[in-house]
């Protein structure tokens, strides 16, 4: 988990469903959503989100253990009734912060060997941020609020 979300992650909550058309988990990251392609952000579709969550959050990681986590994506406060994000969009209304690299929006991936997160979070009120918010302030209402959580992993790049 990266940075104070990590505390989400202790808690014992019920998990969310996260699958892709396009991704597998335990899979490659296919290279079209990588910086070697133009696709933008995969597609995800996730489920069982608890009936009091507020707003769904989405954050795209990594964690290198030799140069630590890297954020490439995180978007908040999307409706709890959207069951999806299609492929380089960002669902209605949703908010995107900034990622590891200072830059708002999707930055695609670049290292070959490493585990790609994408994790959805079901949070029990908005996150409440601008566009462009500091990456800290993000993961830490994310955890702050999170009732539930569902991850899928690719490994490597193709």
């Amino acid at each position: 988990m990266v940075g104070s979300a990590a505390s989400a992650e202790r808690l014992q909550l019920e998990p969310l469903s996260v699958t892709s058309p396009t991704l597998q988990d335990g899979g490659p990251l296919p290279s079209d959503y990588s910086c070697n392609g133009s696709m933008g952000n995969p597609p995800l579709r996730w489920s069982r989100v608890p009936d009091n969550t507020e707003s769904v959050a989405i954050v795209v990681d990594n964690n290198n253990s030799t140069t630590g986590a890297e954020v490439h994506w995180v978007v908040f406060d999307i409706d709890p009734r959207t069951g999806e994000v299609a492929e380089n969009t960002v669902p209605v209304d949703a908010v995107e912060g900034r990622t590891t690299n200072g830059k708002v929006g999707y930055t695609p991936p670049c290292r070959r060997q490493e585990n790609y997160r994408f994790t959805v979070y079901a949070l029990k009120e908005k996150v409440d941020l601008g566009k462009g918010a500091p990456l800290s302030e993000t993961l830490k209402s994310i955890a702050d609020k999170t009732i539930a959580w569902g991850r899928l992993t690719t490994t490597d790049i193709e």
